[in-house]
């Protein structure tokens, strides 16, 4: 019997565990991302003149929320951690009770940009966590016995996501779960057909039992036609995404110079930025020109722009660059339209690159990048979950 209640709690402390972990690597993966949803949590609460740690304290609790779930689903220092995730839970718990009152519009940010709840479903997630926890939790005497392997196996996973948290810090995010992603098109650009746009549904009775059908999809003539409804097909138009920017001395939307033969736009959120990289800025620029790109700078602002940029500086809003670009001076290559690839801005890429880049298919270069940054993350599960698990 008590064998059979340790499995049981064991088994509910590696779900939860993996939950935990799953949701901490996503965020860390994004760490811009988590400091706008940690961004939003400050004005909820009404301390907004935290904001400019949002970016820091976001990731130290997804880094956080990463650890411990390791340290729940290695089983190390048993006690402490399963007090910590239960502490935790049920802070997460209280807050998403206080969203689910209040409503407000945001994202609860439990896992990032993949997956997006409602604050109810959040809640919903969060009550299945809580009664997990308690389940491995109580009683606190029946924890089991760690193995000294899984001191190593933990220490290996925090060297690990120590590491997957420093790259992530410098570079964007292997996989892109914005609306920018690559592949997207963009509106000013797109040839939208109509039929595409709207989705027409037929709702027809039989035997008191309504259905819906398709145009493609009609019932035979035993059914009773009742209603038509058309509307708008959102996943047709997910693939398409809005840059717009103008140029503060003239005014009017240029939103089709992204979309014209092969661009690079140079996107600059803040520019609070130091002469250094505004210099690496204006030498990438020229090496995109001579390589035969058309770019275009990109700012939230005019303020501390230099002369010498200026003159090919645009306006955009603040959301959609830090959105396009998750780097700060980072790079995104357009081909007619379609978002092809992205860099972050310390390794926005050289002459040699430029060159390969400008002479290679875009389908290429987009799948290319794609497969890497998707294989690498997929890599980096799998590596940490053996560790965990197996080691």
């Amino acid at each position: 019997m008590i064998a059979l209640l340790l499995r049981l709690k064991r088994f509910c402390g590696i779900i939860a565990g993996m939950v935990f972990f799953l949701s901490g690597i996503v965020k860390l993966m994004d760490p811009v991302g988590a400091g706008l949803v940690m961004s939003e949590y400050y004005q909820f609460l009404h301390i907004g003149f935290m904001d400019f740690s949002a970016k820091f304290m976001g990731t130290l609790f997804a880094f956080a929320e990463t650890i411990i779930g390791a340290a729940v689903i290695t089983g190390v220092w048993r006690r402490i951690t399963a007090k910590i995730a239960l502490g935790l839970q049920g802070f997460f718990t209280l807050l998403t009770i206080a969203l689910v009152i209040f409503n407000p519009e945001m994202d609860c940010g439990c896992f990032g940009e993949a997956i997006h709840l409602t604050h109810m479903q959040t809640f919903v997630k969060n009550l299945i966590l809580l009664a997990l926890i308690l389940i491995y939790i109580i009683p606190l005497t029946h924890l089991g016995e760690t193995r000294k392997r899984k001191y190593v196996s933990f220490s290996l996973i925090t060297v690990s996501v120590l590491a997957f948290t420093i790259y992530s810090w410098l570079y964007i995010p292997m996989v892109d779960f914005t609306a920018y992603k690559p592949g997207a098109k963009l509106v000013a650009g797109a040839t939208i057909d109509p039929e595409d746009m709207f989705e027409t549904t037929f709702t027809y009775e039989k035997d008191g039992e309504r259905k819906t059908f398709t145009l493609d999809d009609l019932p035979d003539s035993t059914w009773t036609y009742v209603s038509t409804d058309t509307h708008t097909n959102e996943e047709a138009l997910d693939q398409f995404v809005e840059l717009s920017f103008y140029k503060p001395e003239t005014g009017g939307y240029l939103d089709t110079l992204a979309t014209k033969g092969k661009v690079m736009v140079v996107s600059v959120y803040d520019t609070d930025m130091n002469a250094r990289s505004w210099k690496d800025i204006k030498g990438f620029m020229g090496r995109a020109d001579n390589a035969g790109f058309t770019t275009i700078l990109l700012c939230s602002s005019t303020k501390g722009i230099p002369s010498n940029l200026r003159e090919h500086a645009y306006i955009s809003d603040y959301k959609t660059l830090i959105s396009l670009n998750r780097s700060n001076g980072g790079v995104t290559y357009f081909c007619d339209g379609t978002l092809i690839r992205k860099w972050a801005r310390i390794s926005a890429p050289d002459k040699s690159e430029l060159k390969e880049t400008y002479e290679t298919d875009k389908t290429e270069v987009l799948i290319g990048r794609e497969s890497k940054g998707s294989l690498a993350f997929q890599g980096f599960l799998l590596y940490v979950f053996a560790v965990m698990l197996l080691l």
